[in-house]
């Protein structure tokens, strides 16, 4: 049964339009995800400004994961990562004590492209939020997927369908993206306690409603879900076991206030290494004066 309908709310992020699905007001969390934005379909014209790239900023007691269905993102972060993610793919960046990381649309910028894609955060158990930071990087090829019927299906992270992906989560999940042709017809069954679906293109039918992208829907747990694409689509499952209350405050998640304030002011004060390969500028906290060149280095 559908418990709630979410719809994603436009955020600018400066000169970089997304939809905001996760945090919402009446469900901060969907088991472990804490976070979730949408962005495209869309196309960059070559010579895009450098303002459109996310810059430096860190985190802290969480996992990140970039999905892309189209285009190319360039990841630096603190611990020497320099990894380009492409569609199929998975970056899956742990903050645990503390990371910083960019994201840059350099391919597109150099020759244009279309970009869509999903930026997802899983928070981490008490247990390990404060666990040393890493990054690890999974080609499409590597992940477990399935067709028929109109279908395809990858898993993405964790575990779903009597299939296990090999990327390292800290908790009970599962992530799969589903690619529908119109009128195929697949089923969500009901192993985890709490359980979505977003659409990210097309439109599906659910419990005899129409959802259009852009929308994500909300299960109550025990019964199976049945979805019928009447456009072809594109479909995110997520969910898992629940972790526990977080806070979220900018782009730290934790269990405790007491240590958003801190790596508040760690950021602050430039305890923080910034992105190895991207150190000369980065991002100041909400209500700070602006940034100057290379304060960190």
């Amino acid at each position: 049964m559908i418990d709630l309908v979410i719809e994603a709310r436009s955020r600018d992020l400066g000169g970089f339009v997304v939809g905001r699905v996760l945090p919402y007001a009446q469900r901060r969390m969907v088991g472990p995800f804490v976070f979730f934005d949408h962005f495209g379909p869309l196309f960059l014209p070559r010579d895009i400004p450098k303002t459109v790239d996310v810059r430096p900023h860190p985190h802290i007691g969480l996992s990140t994961l970039s999905y892309l269905f189209e285009g190319e993102i360039m990841h630096r972060d603190s611990v020497g990562s320099e990894q380009p993610i492409r569609p199929g793919e998975v970056n899956w960046m742990t903050a645990g004590r503390g990371i910083t990381h960019s994201e840059r649309f350099e391919r597109a910028r150099a020759e244009g492209g279309s970009m869509h894609g999903i930026q997802a955060w899983v928070a981490l158990p008490r247990e390990d939020e404060e666990i040393a930071p890493s990054f690890e990087h999974y080609a499409g090829k590597d992940l477990p997927t399935y067709e028929s019927q109109g279908l395809f299906a990858r898993l993405v992270a964790g575990e779903a369908f009597g299939a296990r992906a090999n990327v390292a989560t800290y908790s009970p999940l599962f992530y799969v993206h589903w690619e529908l042709q119109q009128g195929a017809k697949a089923a969500l069954p009901a192993e985890y306690p709490e359980r979505a679906a977003f659409v990210a293109r097309g439109s599906v039918e659910v419990e005899g409603r129409s959802f259009a992208a852009g929308r994500m829907l909300v299960f109550a747990p025990g019964e199976s879900i049945t979805f019928t694409a009447e456009t072809s689509a594109t479909v995110m499952l997520l969910g898992g076991e629940p972790v526990g209350e977080r806070f979220v405050e900018w782009n730290f998640v934790s269990s405790s206030k007491e240590r958003i304030e801190q790596a508040k002011a760690d950021w602050r004060a430039g305890r923080m290494k910034l992105p190895v390969h991207d150190d000369q500028e980065f991002i100041p906290l909400p209500g700070d004066p602006p940034a100057p060149a290379n304060p960190m280095s």
